[in-house]
């Protein structure tokens, strides 16, 4: 079964908590802090791979989680990194935040990666805040959370050429006869659902991917027939090989039909309107008048069109036409996909702040505020001054007073709530 769409739940590991600890080693009294810092957690990395080709195994398996890192130890002693889960998916497949719609990766090159959860940082050890004037911190930082994100999948075929045409015109039967792939060849329509690909071989130093595209029918653009699930598998290639029914065996006109598929391409993308094309008039075995056939060629020729009749029975005409796509193949300019880097670490801009008013309670959401919460220890009195402090450096109190906060209200912080004193001095809050 081909499955070119999925959705699926990324979640990537916490940062494992620093601790608070101090030497004890014989003969050393008032040994120092040596708490050592948590090990950072896991991420969720999406990989290329070229041996997948559809993304049925995410029918099942929807979701994919990082462990945590470990925590730190005495002696600072660092705790061990979680590992990364990768995700393989097929040559490509697009990656797109399914919350905001935006397009993360184009992954278009085997190998290629992109981080869609980052591991979250572990906590620093009580080591790091010793100073002259506090030298045993009893403070330790807890470990950055992890990111939850809903990932949508698409899948585009990656081709050099592309069979299109309506159901039964011969396409499986050409890819069969030019290919070592075997798609169903029946005598009823659609015996093709899926994007089927194949690698023809002109000699042995030349060869390019061919992609047998499901039957088009008038309204594909809008949907009918799946019409717009299979015309985005032929986004991607260079040449497109437009097979005809030259013998009209099922009543059929392959003028009208010629004209019906390409006025569904400009209504889809007009953009795919304009890749080259070249015409494969098939079936002409069935033909018993041959200027039938020249008619056929002076209406497509005058189009600006290039034109083999072919029969993809005995393989006659077919070696002229594929040197036709080689040819153009060699005159077209490599694609390139954006985004191109191989590793990509998509995150919420960093001064991201939301407040929003419920019921009396002032909700405050955004990555750095997450990060805050995630990483201070509420128990601990160091921990809160230290929350406090973070709190007016990022603006977070003006921020509320500009949205109308008054003293006594309560504020929450991704289920933290407290109730709202305002600064004496208020010039320790900055401008940001």
């Amino acid at each position: 079964m081909f499955i070119d769409r999925a959705k699926i739940i990324v979640v990537s590991g916490a940062g494992g908590d620093g601790v608070v600890a101090f030497r004890r080693e014989k003969y050393v009294p008032r040994g120092g802090p040596s708490g050592g810092d948590g090990g950072k957690g896991g991420s969720v990395i999406i990989r290329a791979d070229s041996n997948q080709n559809t993304l049925i195994n995410f029918r099942r398996h929807r979701k994919f989680a990082a462990k945590a890192g470990e925590n730190g130890g005495a002696k600072e002693m660092f705790g061990k990194n979680a590992e990364n889960v990768i995700v393989d998916v097929p040559l490509g497949t697009m990656v797109y935040d399914d919350r905001t719609g935006e397009l993360l990766a184009d992954m278009t090159q085997n190998g290629q990666q992109v981080t869609v959860a980052k591991g979250g940082h572990g906590g620093r050890g009580n080591s790091h805040y010793a100073t002259s004037a506090v030298r045993a911190p009893t403070y330790a930082e807890k470990g950055e959370p992890g990111e939850e994100k809903n990932i949508r999948l698409e899948l585009k075929v990656l081709a050099d050429v592309g069979l299109l045409g309506f159901p039964s015109v011969g396409k499986s039967s050409l890819l069969r006869k030019v290919s070592g792939a075997k798609p169903e060849v029946a005598a009823y329509h659609f015996t093709t659902l899926n994007p089927i690909l194949g690698v023809v071989s002109l000699d042995s130093e030349r060869s390019f991917v061919m992609a047998d595209i499901p039957g088009l029918i008038e309204g594909a653009s809008q949907g009918t027939g799946l019409g717009d699930e299979f015309l985005r598998h032929v986004e991607r290639t260079k040449v497109l090989i437009h097979v005809l029914d030259a013998a009209g065996s099922e009543g059929r006109d392959p003028l009208e039909d010629f004209r019906i598929i390409n006025n569904e391409l400009e209504l889809y993308s007009p953009a795919l309107a304009k890749k080259k094309q070249i015409v494969a008039a098939n079936k002409i075995d069935l033909i018993e008048d041959y200027s039938k056939i020249e008619v056929l060629r002076k209406a497509i020729e005058s189009k600006g069109y290039k034109f083999f009749p072919v029969c993809t029975l005995n393989g006659e005409g077919l070696k002229p036409l594929l040197e036709a796509a080689w040819g153009i193949l060699q005159e077209e300019p490599e694609v390139s996909f954006e985004p191109t880097e191989k590793d990509i670490v998509y995150e919420v801009p960093k001064d991201e702040f939301l407040v929003e008013k419920k019921d009396d309670v002032y909700y405050v959401t955004g990555k750095r505020v997450e990060k805050l919460v995630g990483m201070t220890n509420f128990e601990d009195y160091v921990s809160l001054r230290r929350f406090e402090r973070a709190w007016r450096f990022m603006g977070l109190e003006k921020l509320l007073r500009n949205e109308g906060i008054h003293e006594g209200d309560t504020v929450n912080l991704y289920g933290v709530e407290f109730t709202y004193t305002e600064s004496k001095d208020k010039s320790e809050s900055t401008d940001e």
